[in-house]
């Protein structure tokens, strides 16, 4: 099936996001009053346990060593609202440069991972899932440093929720989530 990439892309610029509803397969634009943002400075947080995993450096970083196991990760759940047309365009967009998965890995075996869509400077976070404990924690900070390393502006996690709480995440209105992220968009920023 063709996507118009560019129509999707844009739809994402102007704030909006692509949801289904859970069971059901049609799709649709949603938006929220309310933006979940992880911080890229020094706000960001995250619990001592999980430093000491970091430092054993016991898993290994990539970007889309495995684009489609990560979108099934994420979509591997009780409900959810990545439905298979979703799960198409996600793997259009990878196609097309637009979408990534940032994993972790444990030896040869897929950990956790993020994904998501990078425009400009902002990372527009869709999902995450972990198949080992601490696996999709230890891909959030890499993708931090990572991020900020790139000079992205915004990593938007869409929804705020406890475990995100724990990284620091905060919630902006929506006129403030527009400017910010207009401003993001004017950069050219690249993950990989």
């Amino acid at each position: 099936m063709q996507y118009d990439i560019q129509s999707i892309i844009q739809g994402y610029a102007q704030g909006y996001f692509l949801m289904a509803n859970d069971g059901e397969d049609s799709l649709g634009w949603y938006s929220s009053r309310q933006r979940a943002l992880i911080p890229l400075d020094g706000s960001f947080t995250y619990p001592k346990s999980l430093r000491r995993q970091i430092n054993q450096n016991r898993f290994s970083v990539a970007v889309n060593r495995d684009f489609g196991a990560v979108v099934e990760g994420c979509a591997d759940r009780e409900t959810t609202w990545i439905s298979q047309e979703l799960k198409q365009i996600y793997w259009a967009l990878y196609q097309t440069g637009w979408a990534y998965s940032f994993e972790t890995w444990y030896g040869n075996e897929l950990a956790g991972g993020i994904l998501g869509l990078s425009i400009g400077g902002a990372f527009i976070g869709e999902s995450m899932f972990y198949r080992i404990p601490e696996g999709s924690k230890v891909a959030m900070v890499k993708l931090v440093e990572r991020l900020r390393d790139r000079y992205y502006l915004l990593f938007d996690a869409q929804m705020n929720n406890p475990h995100l709480e724990r990284f620091g995440a905060y919630t902006v209105k929506e006129k403030q989530y527009n400017a910010i992220l207009e401003e993001a968009l004017k950069r050219k920023c690249s993950l990989v």
